[in-house]
């Protein structure tokens, strides 16, 4: 037998950049940062990210995850989740005289400055994004007279507004590239003096991932894309994968990855959500390596150096 039966047929192909975002990495960072500065409880209003294994670990630390402010004590300490939220619950909190930690995106926070200025300036703003999503509902209440959400290319056609002349358009941090552009090029038809921001609202790391699956896809027969259900950014990648051609799944869980069929399957590529920890993705490896798949790392699509301060209340 030579060097050359040892080596696997079988390949698990990783993409890079994947996991954690800039944004994610700061509100989690901020949580434990609570945990260490004040008393427990903390509570955070909805997940602080969209991901089960990282509120999990969390809630084992002592952080109570709450959906309405009013389970929160008065003079409590709650963080709000990196997806942003209304201008309301901000004033709800402050009337209740909780110690707010605010960790939101920057990314998120630069699209509510956006509807703020275009609001002021009398625009009707057209949101691009999924509706009913944490971050659409935070964003759309900076100014909910002015905000008309539009979730796909049907609708921007059909959509109405006061005053054509006076429409600005921002979209969902979270989107692919494709998906908005579509809906953008059909509100520049029907609006030929249609405001942009003046850089994209989508994050530099939803495209950088993006790009990445896309050519993980090329590469692979079966993409598995590793994150929660509910989180925007990993669908997304999902979506981009499967439109390249190639069976793609979305992976939760490793109870998941225990029934899936690899018949036919030589090589399988692994990617993360922007809110899916490192740890999760080591797991799966594992797994895969069991199974008889070697790990292959490929080139990074795009090197990332962003980090943000940690919140105010938090920083030293």
């Amino acid at each position: 037998m030579n060097a050359a039966d040892h080596v696997s047929t079988k390949q698990a192909m990783v993409a890079f950049p994947r996991g954690f975002c800039a944004g994610v990495r700061r509100a989690v960072d901020a949580v434990e940062a609570a945990l260490l500065r004040f008393p427990p409880p903390i509570y955070c209003y909805n997940e602080i990210v969209h991901n089960r294994q990282v509120v999990d670990r969390l809630t084992e630390k002592g952080v109570v995850f709450v959906l309405d402010l009013d389970e929160v004590p008065r003079g409590g300490v709650v963080l709000f989740s990196a997806h942003g939220v209304t201008p309301q619950l901000r004033d709800d909190a402050r009337q209740r005289g909780l110690t707010v930690i605010d960790a939101t995106c920057p990314f998120v926070a630069k699209v509510h400055a956006e509807v703020r200025q275009f609001a002021r300036d009398a625009h009707t703003i057209v949101l691009i994004g999924k509706r009913g999503h944490e971050e659409v509902v935070g964003v759309a209440g900076e100014a909910p007279d002015h905000v008309i959400v539009v979730q796909d290319s049907d609708e921007a056609r059909v959509v109405d507004v006061p005053d054509p002349s006076r429409v600005a358009v921002l979209m969902q941090t979270t989107l692919s590239q494709s998906e908005a552009g579509l809906v953008l090029d059909v509100l520049r038809e029907r609006f030929p003096t249609l405001k942009t921001p003046s850089t994209s609202d989508i994050c530099y790391a939803t495209t950088n991932r993006q790009e990445a699956v896309r050519q993980l896809a090329e590469e692979v027969e079966l993409v598995l894309v590793l994150g929660a259900r509910n989180s925007a950014n990993t669908n997304r990648l999902v979506e981009v994968a499967r439109k390249s051609g190639t069976r793609a799944e979305l992976l939760p869980d490793l109870e998941t990855l225990t029934s899936m069929d690899f018949d036919g399957v030589s090589r399988v590529g692994v990617t993360a959500g922007a809110s899916t920890p490192e740890s999760f993705l080591e797991e799966v490896m594992a797994a895969l390596a069991v199974q008889g798949f070697d790990p292959v790392s490929l080139s990074p699509v795009a090197e990332e150096s962003v980090t943000f301060a940690l919140p105010p209340p938090l920083r030293p």
